[in-house]
């Protein structure tokens, strides 16, 4: 099975910055894309960014020109370094993985990590 562990959540001021850090282990394959998602208290799930293994990125509207996401293929590691933060970034924020996988390891196509805490003091 596939692995991930996030760091670097915490405590920041608004206006403050964090970087998190996501990394896999176990059976990797193929890894189409990896990405950060965030879900707030009483919102839904969102995507915050995401990146391909060719190095394409897609961001949340919300947060371009702010976040940036990016990998180390060598490690299997992804990073979003988050600046300008704001009381609305406040989330649980979770790494996931998108890899193409054989039919006996469908279960791993879609990873997801246990999910790092980022506050943001009003």
């Amino acid at each position: 099975q596939v692995q991930l562990v996030e760091s670097g959540g915490g405590l920041v001021q608004p206006g403050g910055s964090l970087r998190l850090s996501c990394a896999a282990s176990g059976s990797i394959f193929s890894i189409n894309a990896m990405g950060w998602y965030r879900r707030a208290p009483g919102k839904e799930r969102e995507l915050v960014a995401a990146i391909t293994s060719s190095g394409s990125t897609n961001y949340a509207d919300s947060v371009k020109g702010r976040f940036t996401i990016a990998r180390d293929n060598a490690k299997n590691t992804v990073y979003l370094q988050m600046n300008s933060l704001k009381a609305d970034d406040a989330a649980v924020y979770y790494c996931h993985i998108n890899q193409q996988v054989p039919w006996w390891r469908e279960r791993d196509r879609e990873v997801w990590g246990q999910g790092t805490l980022v506050t943001v003091s009003s």
